[in-house]
């Protein structure tokens, strides 16, 4: 968007605040996604199985009881891994939202600046005259 003709100030700014809405409703929409994000990861030999958050938090973990006779480091490190895979799944998935809403709000035109409001006050001043 290009700075308005002083006649098209009106219409100019409808729009400025119509996008900034668009773009908010947007950023709530993406923030829901995230809350609902489930990031996913599971052993190869299906064992152990975890789910995450769009936080990264654990949401589910499933230790098949076949996966006791692993051992104790054995089955630690299966179980780690699994969680970290689910956990960067979740955030894998978080980002490509927040990247796809970040896009959209970077397009937003910077507002006007403070000259710009003060050439126009005077530019009415001069007019007046």
């Amino acid at each position: 968007m290009r700075s308005p003709a002083p006649e098209d100030d009106p219409e100019y700014l409808a729009q400025y605040v119509a996008q900034s809405q668009q773009i908010m409703r947007e950023l709530q929409a993406a923030r829901s996604a995230i809350q609902r994000v489930e990031g996913r990861a599971a052993s190869d030999d299906g064992l152990v199985e975890a789910s995450a958050d769009g936080q990264g938090g654990l949401t589910r973990l499933r230790i098949d009881p076949r996966a006791l006779r692993l051992g104790e480091v054995a089955l630690g490190e299966k179980v780690t891994a699994v969680l970290r895979a689910a956990q960067e799944d979740a955030g894998r998935q978080a980002k490509e939202i927040a990247d796809e809403v970040g896009e959209r709000a970077a397009a937003l035109q910077e507002p006007l600046d403070e000259m710009f409001v003060r050439q126009r006050v005077e530019q009415a001043a001069r007019d007046l005259l």
